[in-house]
């Protein structure tokens, strides 16, 4: 283990195109959208969305406490409370199943982009024990809210194939428009297909998948997000215009641009525990961006590696584990100090990217995008337990099932 402190800062330019875009996505989906400077402000309000549907508890468990991080703001409506007001990931403790999710087989799900099928592993023997075939280019396997059904993203077929967790065999695919990623609202109103090349937010019904509205998005390679504490907002990255937006989430629409500093590729997202800030991972810049979300603004910059791309909080929640993929690295950063006070490296080199923590928090599990294998990697040593040889090109793994009472989605982002 190489112990490694991190430097600090910068910022990005873009500003045009935004009025088209706000005056299509107004006509075609209701929704204004904006780009500003580098200091956005706030978009007016048109016609407010339908009320969510109330919900007063969480597939899993209801929650204990009716404040949460953000407290002082009132909540999405529908949203489960976060059980403490100082962590937004209270309910992801080691072993901390839901009801639901008990019933599930641990597996590790691979998504193989380039050899279009899903890889499973168990965890305990590092085996791979099944594959199947899928769409083409499935990028992340995705549980859904409720936490019953996993969704592997084909982007390159237009399907999603859903996954019975219980038994880890595949379902029917369902026709869904380029779906790169995918994500589910706090409130578990809706699924939110992100769809990269046709650039676009896909608003879904969560079960069926049925288009809702189509929200277009003034930038290129619309990819990752994470939600505020609040579930009022999300922070949204577009790695190849390198900027980042922001999503009114009951409303549907923008509210506002935020241009990182030119060259930016921004990837992952990621909520600190104490809702104050999010946490970008830049690909080009080795390091991730700490972002006011509320304001939408950088605050400052901590440099990891060279490619860094995945975020995973620790089960504790006072670690942000960053997967710097062209150095293959892992680097431990400090939610207290926002610093990283450690730095894991592959033996022999690799090739991490996206992935997610064990159910005990004992191991964290990537995909090598580039080696054709699966890293388990010991959290308490940063030890290699195992390469997993897998298909080409392995991209959002999933560990299911993990703690949490409802999934934002992505390859699990649970509250």
């Amino acid at each position: 283990m190489v112990l490694h402190v991190a430097p600090a800062g910068r910022a990005r330019r873009r500003a045009a195109g935004i009025a088209l875009a706000l005056v299509v996505a107004a006509v075609t989906a209701g929704c204004g959208s904006g780009r500003e400077g580098p200091t956005p402000t706030s978009r007016s309000r048109s016609s407010p969305a339908a009320t969510p549907p109330a919900r007063t508890s969480s597939p899993g468990s209801s929650p204990s406490a009716a404040t949460g991080p953000g407290a002082g703001r009132s909540l999405l409506p529908g949203m489960p409370p976060p059980l403490d007001p100082r962590d937004v990931y209270a309910a992801d403790r080691p072993g901390r199943l839901s009801q639901v999710a008990r019933r599930f087989r641990p597996l590790v799900y691979v998504p193989d982009s380039r050899s279009g099928s899903v890889d499973e592993i168990d965890p305990a023997t590092y085996k791979v024990v099944r594959r199947f075939a899928t769409g083409s280019q499935p990028q992340h396997v995705t549980p859904s809210w409720d936490l019953r059904t996993l969704w592997v993203d084909n982007a390159g077929s237009g399907t999603l194939t859903p996954i019975d967790p219980r038994t880890g065999r595949p379902g029917r695919p369902v026709a869904v428009a380029d779906p790169y990623n995918l994500y589910f609202t706090p409130d578990g109103r809706d699924a939110v297909v992100v769809a990269e090349r046709l650039r676009r937010l896909d608003f879904r019904d969560p079960h069926s998948m049925r288009l809702r509205q189509v929200l277009p998005v003034p930038c290129d390679g619309v990819d990752h997000m994470d939600f505020s504490a609040d579930g009022r907002h999300a922070i949204v990255s577009c790695e190849f215009s390198g900027e980042l937006l922001k999503l009114d989430v009951q409303g549907r629409r923008l509210d506002g641009a935020l241009p990182l500093r030119p060259g930016a590729m921004p990837q992952d997202v990621k909520l600190s525990p104490d809702g104050r800030v999010f946490y970008v991972a830049d690909t080009a810049a080795g390091g991730v961006w700490l972002v006011d979300g509320d304001a939408l603004r950088v605050t400052g910059f901590v440099a990891t590696g060279r490619g860094a791309h995945g975020l995973y909080a620790s089960r504790d929640s006072r670690t942000l584990y960053v997967s710097n993929r062209d150095e293959g690295s892992v680097s431990l950063l400090s939610f207290a100090t926002r610093r990283v006070v450690a730095t894991w490296r592959l033996p022999g080199g690799g090739s991490p990217d996206m992935g997610g923590v064990s159910a005990d928090g004992r191991v964290l599990w990537l995909s090598g995008r580039y080696h054709r294998e699966v890293y388990a990697i010991d959290t308490g040593s940063g030890r290699l337990l195992a390469r997993v040889p897998v298909g080409g090109g392995p991209h959002g793994l999933c560990v299911y099932p993990q703690p949490g009472r409802y999934s934002l989605g992505h390859t699990g982002v649970f509250r």
